[in-house]
């Protein structure tokens, strides 16, 4: 049970929230609860599906996306986004279970993935403040400016989405992963 509102459907949902969740609803075939739970404030919804959608477009690919939102949940300790990024990283990004389960011990078995992945981890861990070396790291693997940029605001929006769950307990609608079996 959440410790706010869940809305049970879109039409539940508050009235400004309603066609965000009708835009989900369409681009996704349902409603995660992450999304009704979020609808309890039109304004988060917005700039989280903002957020959200413009980082799509940018220079990272899906497959870092993900692996970045695993290592971020499992910090985090958030099973409702390890559940989705799970189901996600198999499903849409392709990713096979070694690469899953070394994404959410914070690396990758993909050299150049893995320099994203453990920059990642540092701006969880160091809560942004990372070394000069961490960021040599990443580009020295490869990384534009405009990727490192990327890697920050996924981090960001992945720890707003891990906190939001974390703090009113969102009912895991994808298979369950949780972060004690790493």
């Amino acid at each position: 049970m959440t410790r706010i509102t869940l809305p049970a459907s879109i039409d539940a949902a508050p009235a400004n929230a309603q066609p965000l969740l009708e835009g989900v609803n369409k681009l996704l075939g349902s409603v995660p609860n992450l999304f009704r739970l979020t609808a309890n404030s039109p304004a988060a919804l917005e700039g989280y599906l903002g957020f959200n959608g413009a980082l799509a477009k940018g220079a990272l690919d899906p497959q870092t996306r993900e692996r970045i939102a695993l290592a971020v949940a499992q910090l985090n300790g958030c099973d409702y986004c390890l559940s989705a990024h799970t189901y996600l990283g198999k499903n849409l990004a392709k990713l096979d279970d070694a690469e899953i389960a070394a994404n959410r011990n914070g690396a990758s078995t993909d050299p150049k993935a893995n320099a994203a992945v453990r920059f990642a981890v540092a701006l969880v861990h160091n809560r942004g403040q990372v070394s000069a070396a961490d960021v040599s790291a990443v580009k020295e693997a490869g990384f534009s400016e405009a990727e490192l940029v990327e890697i920050v605001a996924h981090v960001a929006l992945n720890t707003l989405t891990n906190y939001l769950n974390e703090a009113f307990d969102t009912p895991i609608d994808f298979p369950v992963v949780t972060a004690s079996a790493a």
